[in-house]
């Protein structure tokens, strides 16, 4: 067969059920095998939110999503994604297109050389100089992006390999299991519990994977200690479980980051030190402050995060052995602590959560858009948050019960991210709800994937803070430096916008307009836009509250 016939069929054999791409000249060959394919491609309107998507649909599955582009431009229009993807942990295979391999080695039209390009945002990258090769490739491909921790594989085709005749078929993929724990590991942290007073849980983007959040909660329950979550260890535990101590990262002062403060003991179960800077976190004493560290990968070396004691394993294997050991060690002698040291901080925060329910100001405060939008949305509904200002406020103010509900960029901190992701969302999930919150900046820089939304007839609803300008950044030069540059900027009419792309859509005017126009939204049969003015002076009153903005904005 043709050699891209082998390659569909290996993607094929991977379970792979759709394609996010724009596709060009030297991806021809490729995208005429896909014709015969069961495998769904979607076409975008532009590479970077290809990629988006595809990173969005591997968060959310565990399984690779899949983004194709040209070479060239193609390529580098793809790489802001594709690095999005990797530092969030989301497993994603890019496959790319390549001129002729007679000319690789010149100076020719839309040549450069992709892969090198693409090495230090990949966990793997190869281009296939035979049609032999590709079946070894995409089998090791979708290996090491989804091996924990997950990531991004590049796979560049050249125009004349892609059609070469080749005699082969697809390897099969077969399931591995990762290893367990030392025992000798898990029990050094069992002691170093147990000779603790003041022990905290942080609980990273690594725990909402597979079966560990159940482990955690498990854990947590086991110990009587509170579980702090990253931006991106949303819903690790319930948000109405009494261990949970919600979200850190946006105050210094906020009273859960406070909380680190008072601990003789960190637990820190799948966190990234992209997600939250160890040296926001691990302050006031970090000479006497024990870290346990469980994690899928050794600790990163960073001064500020030694750990005394490191469990590398499979994270839910690893939690499940900390589990049976403390249950076996301490039985009837459980939970080993108190929680309601720490009953008045959950106790103050979820206060704090509902301070403004029924605030009717608009332009809206953040607090009652968030609040408004968690009661429209169900346990399992999907929220993807873009970034900038909101991003901060949707960190604090919107809690989970169950992973993988929210969806924050933060290892990478990427603008464009939420509205072309939650197609892919979406197609991950048809059944649930899916909304993106974006700033009014970051929405424009991807606006052009409405029209891939409606002429797939997904109801996505795109929810658009608006205060014409980079708030965020104006947010961060007040406290830096006292004032702001110019960082104003004018929007289109965003309902006349949605009219233009044959959506619905609407501009909020009052707060008591909000909930009703989200449900109105969600019953569309195609997508749906939502403006909602901000009042964003509550950013400098945060700040007065509970301290500096994080640096992982």
């Amino acid at each position: 067969m043709k050699a891209s016939d082998l390659f569909v069929k290996c993607l094929e054999k991977e379970g792979v059920e759709r394609i996010y791409g724009v596709p060009g000249e030297e991806n021809a060959d490729m995208m005429i095998s896909l014709m015969d394919s069961k495998i769904d491609f979607v076409l975008c309107r532009h590479e970077q939110a290809a990629a988006f998507m595809a990173d969005a649909y591997g968060r959310l599955t565990g399984k690779a999503g899949v983004c194709l582009a040209t070479l060239g431009p193609g390529v580098t229009n793809l790489l802001t994604g594709l690095a999005d993807a990797n530092m969030d942990r989301a497993p994603v295979i890019a496959i790319i297109g390549q001129g002729s391999t007679k000319r690789l080695h010149k100076e020719s039209h839309q040549i450069m050389d992709s892969i090198r390009m693409c090495e230090p945002i990949s966990k793997w990258t190869q281009t296939i100089f035979a049609g032999e090769n590709i079946t070894e490739c995409v089998r090791k491909a979708f290996k090491i992006a989804e091996t924990e921790k997950p990531g991004l594989c590049v796979l560049e085709l050249p125009e004349d390999v892609a059609k070469e005749e080749v005699d082969d078929k697809p390897m099969e993929p077969v399931k591995m299991r990762r290893p367990g724990a030392d025992h000798k590991s898990v029990a050094a942290a069992v002691e170093l519990i147990a000779a603790s007073k003041r022990p905290i849980i942080l609980a990273g983007n690594g725990s909402i994977r597979k079966r560990a959040a159940t482990q955690l909660q498990r854990l947590a329950e086991n110990l009587g200690v509170g579980v702090v979550n990253t931006f991106m260890g949303k819903g690790a535990v319930p948000m109405d479980n009494e261990h949970c101590l919600f979200t850190m990262g946006l105050g210094s002062g906020d009273y859960n980051n406070l909380a680190f403060d008072d601990a003789d003991l960190v637990i820190s179960c799948g966190y990234d030190l992209v997600e939250y800077s160890p040296s926001a976190w691990n302050r006031a004493n970090k000479d006497t402050t024990k870290i346990i560290h469980v994690d899928f990968t050794p600790a990163e070396v960073d001064r500020d995060y030694m750990p005394t004691v490191e469990v590398i394993c499979d994270l839910a294997d690893g939690l499940w052995q900390l589990n049976e050991m403390i249950e076996e060690k301490f039985d009837g002698k459980m939970p080993l602590f108190d929680l309601g040291l720490r009953k008045e901080l959950r106790e103050t925060m979820a206060k704090d959560f509902i301070a403004e329910k029924d605030d009717q100001a608009c332009p809206m405060k953040p607090q009652r858009v968030l609040y408004d939008v968690r009661q429209v949305m169900g346990p399992e509904d999907i929220l993807l948050s873009d970034v900038g200002a909101h991003k901060m406020w949707i960190a604090r103010y919107y809690q989970c019960q169950t992973p993988n509900t929210c969806l924050i960029s933060n290892g990478f901190c990427t603008m464009g991210f939420a509205m072309p992701g939650s197609i892919g969302a979406k197609m991950a999930f048809p059944d649930r709800r899916v909304l993106s919150i974006s700033g009014d900046a970051g929405f424009s820089m991807n606006v052009q994937e409405l029209e891939t939304a409606v002429r797939r007839k997904l109801n996505i609803v795109a929810m658009v803070w608006v205060d014409n300008e980079y708030g965020l950044i104006k947010w961060k030069q007040q406290v830096g430096h006292g004032k702001h540059s110019d960082l104003r900027f004018d929007n289109p009419n965003f309902a006349k916008l949605a009219e233009a792309y044959g959506m619905w859509g609407k501009e909020i005017t009052a707060a008591s307009d909000l909930t009703p126009a989200l449900e109105e939204a969600f019953s569309q049969e195609g997508p749906a836009l939502l403006a909602v003015p901000i009042d964003y002076a509550e950013n400098m009153k945060l700040t007065e509250r509970l301290g500096n903005v994080s640096i992982a904005m």
